[in-house]
Parts: structure tokens; C-alpha cells; sequence
């Protein structure tokens, strides 16, 4: 990325933080944004226009890229040009939107999560994964998880504004406190349960993703499976 686009994408950063966005979002925009700003080349991205951004929603398509990334990139481009670039001129809703494909959810077999569990690079992604799998969490829910958290006298789990801005509990079963337990001996985190490279910030959402893929191909299974996001 040019100085200017880093400038830009750092500013829509501070703007989805600001306006109280997922860690998930907070990820995966800039991620869109710094795509686009490939797509465009040598052109700065203050240049592009609406034609631009249906172009790029054609190239990823072409690509092979899921309904999924091509959504979100839309979402992405249309937050950044409307909000941190202010382009009024522009008719947002003559964007294309992709439509959500509506699916049966693939499940996995108890053999499968196995399978996975076991090919999780490290134990704290195994824990992530049996966080996900065992006791439903979503990604962004697990990211954020503290000690505190973890009642292991009632044997549950409790999420603070979690999924839809609302504080929950869930089942947490004896193998996944041992496996929690079992971080927290290795890691010794310094605030959140599962930690990224640096002490004191929490395990990327996305890294949780990219690690379940890898996992998956290492074993095989081909089922357009993720953990909740």
C-alpha cells in the first residue's frame, strides 16, 4: 500500500473501532480495503469511483472467492468511501449487493472435530476449536474471553455482551476445562484466556479461521465448514 491508502486504511481502522464494530470487522475491512488498493494498481485510492468497486466485486468473483468475500468487500468499500472519504456524490444503493446464498448448514461428524481438534497447530488453537465446536462460542466471542470467565465450581462459561449485545452463559464440559487449564499452565496469559504473540492482546479472530482451514485440509475434510464467526 502507498503511504496515503496506509493513512486512509489506519483512519477507517480508528472510525470501525470507534463506532463500537466486531474485532471481525475490524479485520476484515481494512483486509477489503488493501485488496481494492491492489486492484486499483498505481491509481491513489481518493481516484476511484463506483464503476471501480463493481469491477473489483467481478474480479473476486472471478477469482473463485466465496458470496462471502465478495459481500464484504462490498460492505467494506461502500463504509470507507461514504464514511472516511465522504463521497456523497456517489449512489450507494445502485451498488451491486451480492445476495446471501441460503444453505443447509454442513455438519460435521463427531469422528471429523476429532480429526480437526487433533491437527490444531498448537494447544491453543485446539482449545479454540473446542471452545467453538463444544461449547458454541462464536469467534469473536472467543477472542475475548478472560480467566474470569470460566466458573469452573458451576461449570460454565460466561460471555459478557456477547452475540447480540447480550450477556449469556454456556455449558463448559470437563475435557474443555482440562484443555483450558492446560493453556494457562503453558502460556500463562497475561488478561485474555487465549492470547496472540504479544502479551495482554488477544488471539486474532481471523487467525482462529485460518488455522481451522489449515486444519481441515491437513485431515481432508472438504465440507465448507468454519468455526462460528
Amino acid at each position: 500500500m502507498t503511504p496515503d491508502a496506509t493513512i486512509l486504511s489506519r483512519q477507517y481502522t480508528d472510525l470501525l473501532r470507534a463506532n463500537g464494530c466486531s474485532e471481525r470487522t475490524i479485520d476484515n475491512y481494512p483486509y477489503a480495503l488493501k485488496g481494492f488498493t491492489r486492484f486499483l494498481g498505481e491509481r491513489p485510492l481518493t481516484s476511484a469511483s463506483a464503476d471501480d468497486i463493481v469491477a473489483y466485486q467481478v474480479e473476486i468473483a472471478a477469482r473463485g472467492r466465496s458470496d462471502s468475500s465478495v459481500r464484504v468487500a462490498t460492505y467494506a468499500l461502500r463504509g470507507f468511501f461514504r464514511q472516511v472519504l465522504e463521497r456523497t456524490d456517489w449512489n450507494y444503493a445502485k451498488l451491486p449487493r451480492p445476495r446471501r446464498p441460503k444453505r443447509l448448514p454442513e455438519v460435521l461428524s463427531a469422528q471429523e472435530v476429532e480429526a480437526i481438534l487433533d491437527a490444531a497447530p498448537s494447544p491453543k488453537y485446539r482449545a479454540a476449536f473446542m471452545l467453538c465446536y463444544g461449547s458454541g462460542l462464536r469467534t469473536d466471542e472467543v477472542v475475548h474471553l478472560e480467566p474470569r470467565h470460566v466458573d469452573s465450581h458451576r461449570m460454565v462459561i460466561r460471555l459478557e455482551r456477547g452475540k447480540d449485545r447480550k450477556d449469556r452463559q454456556v455449558m463448559l464440559c470437563e475435557r474443555l476445562l482440562e484443555q483450558l487449564r492446560a493453556c494457562w499452565k503453558r502460556y500463562s496469559p497475561a488478561q485474555y484466556l487465549l492470547e496472540g504473540k504479544h502479551s495482554g492482546q488477544p488471539i486474532a479472530a481471523t487467525s482462529i479461521q485460518r488455522a481451522f482451514r489449515a486444519a481441515c485440509r491437513k485431515t481432508g475434510i472438504t465440507k465448507p465448514v468454519t468455526p462460528r464467526a
